[in-house]
């Protein structure tokens, strides 16, 4: 019998190095809280792998399940098919490692932090790290929306290609992107960046650069002045809730959307405004200092202006006030 030889179809391909690459095949995240979960499950249901940097191995486990929970929530409003949850899941992976983010075209810096100047002083620092790992064309970008990338990123050798890009806080999967240009941004870095949007099917919205963006300066200004309405005793919070979102046609109304957001970041927003602005508008209302001093800081922590279960869902009043 002739011997057969077999040769291997690589052999007539591009080698690797050659290859081209495609733009954002792999989007790196600092930081895989509720924000940083809700970026990255959206990000790898569009076919990009996602690595995300945690501090510890429990937190990464943390993520994953989270997010995994989401999945399964999705699959029971009959929003996702199980192989889906699969596939997403797979183009998911956590690291404690900024080496490992060298490959990445755009990587989201989604940390939290407890005030402004302790939190300008972290990203910073998280940026200088990403910066001495990836490549100058990586794209670095920051998800906050009431610190400024041009601060940011000022101690950057490549300060050209840093940028802002905000999902909303209130639902991460609305149709809206916001992009805000620093100072030093470059076109390409920010043609790019709307690329990126428009890969996640998100209407891209360009904005100037300002603390708060649009979304958070009107939403806290919203919740702020339902607070004074409460204390005042004009309405009660489940009428005002009733009424904004009735007549505003939004799913929620404002102390509803503080729960979900948390207080603790409600407060956080508010305090990096007024110091920005000195507008006394930004000033948060007692209501909202009460409780986050109480640490009832919404769902997350099962009480907020209203309570909840241990899945997030709000527990009813047994006897409603009238």
């Amino acid at each position: 019998m002739a011997e057969r030889n077999v040769e291997q179809i690589e052999q007539y391909g591009l080698s690797q190095k050659d290859r081209p690459k495609t733009l954002f095949s792999k989007v790196g995240i600092v930081g895989c809280g509720s924000t940083g979960q809700a970026i990255a499950r959206i990000i790898s249901s569009r076919g990009i792998e996602v690595l995300f940097i945690e501090l510890s191995e429990n937190l990464i486990k943390q993520a994953i399940d989270s997010i995994e929970s989401q999945l399964d929530r999705m699959i029971e409003r009959w929003g996702m098919t199980p192989g889906e949850k699969r596939s997403i899941l797979s183009r998911i992976h956590g690291t404690l490692n900024y080496e490992e983010l060298s490959d990445c075209d755009l990587v989201i810096e989604a940390i939290l932090s407890k005030t402004k100047d302790r939190s300008v002083g972290i990203r910073k620092e998280v940026f200088r790290r990403i910066e001495r790992y990836v490549s100058p064309e990586t794209i670095i970008a920051t998800n906050s929306t009431t610190l400024v990338i041009t601060e940011l990123s000022s101690e950057l050798e490549h300060k050209e290609r840093c940028v802002s890009l905000h999902f909303s806080t209130i639902s991460p999967d609305a149709d809206v992107l916001e992009v805000a240009r620093g100072l030093h941004t470059s076109d390409e870095a920010y043609d790019k960046v709307l690329t990126f949007g428009k890969l996640l099917s998100k209407v891209v919205v360009p904005v100037e650069e300002s603390p708060g963006l649009i979304s958070i300066r009107l939403l806290v200004l919203l919740i702020n002045e339902a607070c004074q309405i409460m204390v005042e005793k004009v309405a009660s919070k489940e009428d005002i809730d009733l009424t904004i979102s009735s007549s505003l046609a939004t799913k929620q109304g404002p102390f509803e959307m503080a729960d979900r957001i948390g207080l603790d970041r409600i407060l956080r927003y508010m305090e990096n405004l007024y110091s920005e602005f000195g507008d006394i508008r930004y000033k948060a209302n007692p209501a909202i200092k009460k409780l986050v001093r109480a640490n009832q800081l919404g769902r997350k922590t099962g009480k907020g202006f209203y309570e909840y279960d241990d899945n997030g869902y709000r527990i009813k009043a047994k006897y409603p006030l009238k």
